[in-house]
């Protein structure tokens, strides 16, 4: 080992001069102070891909049905396989809509986000450091609540997807009637034979 003024180069490991010259890399080496990020900088985004999968599954999956939609004729009946088939594929799409989608991001959450009780929110600038902390705020926010926020948003997003395909669904078939032109008085207008 060589002595520079305070540095100690290593002949063996040349990246120790970075983190001796750098702070930035030493904060890196070592990681953040506790409770100050949530989230590790050096690993973001750490996008789980199981959530990712199975949300984008998920809108596939929704999408077959409005293309089978668009094919099948309003008016035909369906067979009692076809019925089969529909309310099992509907029940497989809402499963992972509404139980596989909301778990992989607690999933994700918890693990890789590290999202837990014990991690609070302290804003930038700790403008929302809880009193229990030193700040002025009384109320405690933790990461923890920001996730299930954001489970009942996903939630929330697919119900309002399945009511969207179920009306338009049911709406497929019908028809229209045209308008006919009104009078000023907003009487139809009808031609004289």
């Amino acid at each position: 080992m060589h002595e520079l003024g305070s540095f100690r180069l290593s002949t063996l490991c040349p990246t120790s001069l970075i983190y001796q010259l750098n702070p930035i890399y030493e904060l890196a080496r070592k990681g953040p102070p506790l409770n100050m990020l949530a989230i590790d900088i050096l690993k973001w985004p750490g996008m789980n891909q199981a959530f990712l999968f199975s949300f984008f599954l998920t809108l596939v999956l929704i999408g077959l049905i409005i293309v089978v939609g668009m094919r099948r004729p309003a008016d035909r009946k369906a067979t009692w396989g076809e019925a089969i088939f529909g309310a099992t594929y509907v029940f497989a799409v809402m499963f992972i809509a509404f139980g596989v989608v909301p778990h992989q991001f607690i999933d994700h959450a918890d693990k890789n986000l590290g999202w837990s009780r014990d991690k609070l929110i302290f804003g930038p600038g700790g403008i929302l450091k809880p009193e229990s902390a030193g700040g002025w705020n009384p109320i405690t926010l933790q990461y923890e609540a920001v996730r299930d926020v954001v489970v009942v948003l996903i939630h929330v997003y697919f119900f309002g997807l399945m009511l969207f395909i179920w009306s338009w669904w049911q709406k497929r078939g019908d028809v229209k009637p045209k308008e006919l032109p009104v009078s000023t008085y907003g009487r139809p207008l009808v031609k004289k034979a």
